[in-house]
């Protein structure tokens, strides 16, 4: 299957099959794609947190709005964590990357203002979200993005030091009654003539 058609399948799942979960070789080879995502100067300012235990997916369903029923029904809830202590971060691209690299860091980031950095920071975790939803799409994962989390009462649940969460993904496997599938509901988007621009 080609990307194209990945793109056409995928979409975000709203009813899990709770009988199904997704095998431990392939949480595996998503925590390894996770590990390759691209992020700017190379900075990979985060850390993601894979939940299988029921109790802890339950708890934090609680705290996540009108996402509660797919995360309890989920295989898997997977937290996408921004780093939030700036000097851990400095220290964490000095041990990482070149000499020249580093500088390069800091001119970038050493410029912004601390807020500026942070919202800069978030951009890298999105950039990590699409590459694992496309992970998902290819290994025919589904998975359901959600930025409707609590994210002050994630951090206290999940006891993060130096992280912030940002967003959570379920992933699993649809449930036959599942009405957003798009053999159910078709994908609605803008015409191609209105969101691409040639200048020639």
């Amino acid at each position: 299957m080609n990307f194209k058609e990945l793109a056409t399948k995928r979409y975000s799942t709203k009813k899990y099959d709770r009988t199904k979960s997704v095998s431990e070789r392939d949480l595996q080879t998503l925590k390894e794609i996770l590990v390759l995502c691209p992020s700017s100067v190379n900075s990979q300012p985060w850390k993601f947190t894979f939940i299988s235990n029921n109790s802890l997916k339950n708890k934090l369903s609680k705290v996540s709005q009108h996402n509660e029923s797919k995360i309890q029904e989920a295989s898997h809830l997977i937290v996408f964590n921004a780093i939030d202590n700036l000097q851990l971060l400095e220290e964490q691209v000095e041990k990482i990357m070149p000499e020249e690299r580093v500088a390069l860091f800091k001119k970038h980031v050493g410029s912004l203002t601390e807020e500026a950095t942070k919202v800069w920071i978030e951009k890298q975790v999105y950039i990590a979200l699409g590459f694992f939803l496309s992970a998902c799409a290819s290994m025919d994962i589904d998975a359901t993005p959600m930025e409707g989390i609590e994210v002050d009462k994630y951090k206290e649940i999940l006891n993060l030091k130096n992280y912030k969460p940002q967003f959570a993904v379920c992933i699993g496997y649809h449930d036959k009654e599942d009405l957003n599938h798009p053999s159910v509901t078709a994908k609605s988007r803008l015409p191609l003539n209105e969101v691409i621009e040639d200048i020639l």
